[in-house]
C-alpha cells in the first residue's frame, strides 16, 4: 500500500461525521448506557451580531461533547490514519 499526502480537509470531514454518528449513538442508546449521555462544558464563541446598516452579519460556535462524541472522534482519527 502506498501512504501518501493526505489531505487536511479529509480529516476534518471525517471528525465532523464521527462526532454526528457518535452523537447519535450516545442520545440513541444513552437510555441503556447512560455515560454515552455525559456531556462536558460547551466550548466557543456564543453567537454575535454585527450590524452594518446596510449588511448585519451573525457568527458563532459552540462545540457541546459527549462521551459518544469522543469515541466517534477517536474512530474517525483511526480510520484516517488508515487509509
Amino acid at each position: 500500500m502506498r501512504h501518501g499526502f493526505k489531505s487536511p480537509w479529509i480529516l476534518i470531514i471525517l471528525l465532523v461525521i464521527g462526532g454526528l454518528i457518535g452523537t447519535l449513538l450516545g442520545q440513541t442508546l444513552g437510555q441503556y448506557l447512560p455515560i454515552l449521555k455525559t456531556c462536558f462544558q460547551p466550548i466557543g464563541l456564543e453567537p454575535t451580531t454585527i450590524n452594518l446598516v446596510v449588511l448585519t452579519i451573525t457568527f458563532g460556535l459552540i462545540i457541546k461533547i459527549n462521551v459518544a462524541s469522543i469515541v466517534g472522534f477517536l474512530l474517525a482519527l483511526f480510520i484516517y490514519f488508515r487509509l
